[in-house]
């Protein structure tokens, strides 16, 4: 059993949520106001632009909160990380050193740093063992995403080293769920099966094309898991710096397009093809969450439920 014990963190305590409109930031705040959290603070990003320093220093300077989560990133899918390395690398690289470092300038000793399972080398042994982190070559497709989000773990274990600070970071799998990115060039493979899958329902239409070979496995979560696991640790001082947090459990992208087909055009057989000029990514994707389980936490929604709530989130969007 991992050496844990509790922060200090109260129902009054003021917690800022950076990327609180995102994927996981919304569903942070949505799980924190369920759990009875009242003194949530967070900015849009047209109010306060998370890449300059000086204002997001003044930001935490003024407010003082007791705890942080960084959940702002700019993230997307194959395309967008492989066609815009120089944004993802600089913008995270950005975000995520102005909030820590800011942090730590007004002595706020407790966050929440987001990364992302594509931290660890393309072809690591499965499940992916937290340790397994720099032991390999990364996925070259977003590579330079994966490099910023490796440096802001390096930067919390060093300003917990160097400062002792409580800086942890969560490793989430795939995620998705409502307020995903549906956008066709940049949204991640499983909001990209939901939108194609609707947009074959709409149009009547008889066939699913998927990127690749359809054989790549990847282990998906749904977004309210990954809130649920960042409020848990919260309140939870750990030994280690990182914890994976997923389901622990895989397939490949054609078995999620056949579920994701049956649950929204039920009774109607659709035929998948495959355009094999499109990339794979990584062959297999599939995180150990032993850790996590060890102090307690385990994912609770089921995917078919998963889906279901993340489609009728979409369908709400589109109107």
């Amino acid at each position: 059993m991992s050496y844990h014990q509790l922060i200090m963190i109260s129902l009054k305590s003021k917690i800022y949520v950076a990327g609180h409109k995102g994927l996981v930031g919304s569903a942070i705040v949505r799980q924190l106001k369920t759990s009875g959290y009242n003194n949530i603070i967070h900015k849009t990003r047209k109010e306060l632009d998370l890449t300059n320093q000086k204002k997001v220093y003044e930001y935490l300077k003024k407010n003082k909160p007791d705890f942080i989560f960084i959940a702002a990133a700019k993230v997307g899918g194959i395309y967008s990380n492989n066609k815009y390395k120089a944004d993802f690398i600089y913008e995270n690289l950005a975000i995520q050193s102005n909030i820590i470092h800011a942090a730590h300038l007004c002595n706020i000793k407790d966050l929440i740093f987001l990364g992302s399972s594509c931290v660890y080398p393309r072809d690591c042994k499965q499940p992916i063992k937290e340790r397994y982190l720099l032991s390999g070559e990364l996925e070259q497709t977003n590579d330079a995403y994966a490099i910023a989000k490796i440096a802001g773990i390096k930067m919390c274990e060093s300003y917990n080293l160097q400062y002792r600070r409580n800086y942890k970071c969560i490793m989430p799998t795939n995620t998705f769920g409502p307020n995903d990115n549906y956008n066709s060039l940049n949204s991640h493979f499983l909001p990209a099966l939901i939108k194609k899958t609707h947009q074959i329902k709409i149009q009547n239409k008889n066939e699913l094309i998927l990127w690749g070979n359809g054989l790549a496995k990847r282990e998906v979560v749904y977004v309210d898991d990954i809130a649920d696991a960042c409020i848990y640790f919260m309140k939870k001082k750990i030994k280690e710096n990182v914890v994976n947090i997923g389901t622990g459990i895989d397939f490949t992208i054609n078995y999620y397009a056949k579920i994701i087909l049956n649950l929204i055009i039920p009774h109607k057989k659709i035929l998948i093809r495959y355009d094999k000029k499109k990339p794979n990514g990584t062959p297999r994707k599939v995180l150990d969450i032993s850790l996590a389980k060890s102090y307690g936490w385990s994912p609770k929604v089921k995917f078919d439920e998963a889906i279901i709530k993340t489609y009728s989130n979409f369908l709400k969007i589109k109107k």
